[in-house]
């Protein structure tokens, strides 16, 4: 991998790092606060290991299931009607019961994509890695 992709990753996974992290302090005053702080924290430790080339695949994987499940089953009836109100609102206070659902959802979306690229960046890079490690037989007798 040249060394302009890993930077940029290592950029990405870094951002994500630090965004999860604000997600998370941004729960403590949340009713739930231990869920999602557990949830955004899982994901800032797998963003910052993905940051310094550290995967952990399977952990990925599970956690981009679960967080897909749990988009699937927050996700709000309306998505104009939440970002209307959104607008209205014109601050980051939960005014209705509805908003904070869709809130969630979308941040467990986030949570998701950023587990799957992280675990796609793995694959691909062990699959060269082993590409490479692999000798290539030579055919002597001709």
């Amino acid at each position: 991998m040249n060394s302009f992709r890993m930077r940029a990753l290592r950029v990405f996974f870094g951002f994500c790092c630090l965004m999860f992290l604000l997600f998370t302090y941004w729960q403590f005053n949340d009713p739930d606060a231990w869920f999602w702080i557990s949830i955004y924290g899982f994901a800032a430790i797998m963003a910052g290991m993905a940051a310094f080339r550290k995967y952990s695949v399977p952990l990925l994987l599970i956690a981009a299931v679960f967080s897909f499940v749990g988009f699937v089953y927050k996700y709000p009836s309306s998505v104009s009607d939440w970002i209307q109100q959104e607008w209205m609102q014109k601050d980051l206070s939960m005014k209705t019961y509805s908003m904070e659902l869709a809130r969630e959802s979308f941040g467990l979306l986030i949570v998701c994509l950023v587990m799957l690229i992280a675990a796609a960046v793995a694959y691909f890079e062990k699959r060269k890695t082993a590409a490479v490690e692999q000798p290539q037989l030579i055919n002597h007798r001709q």
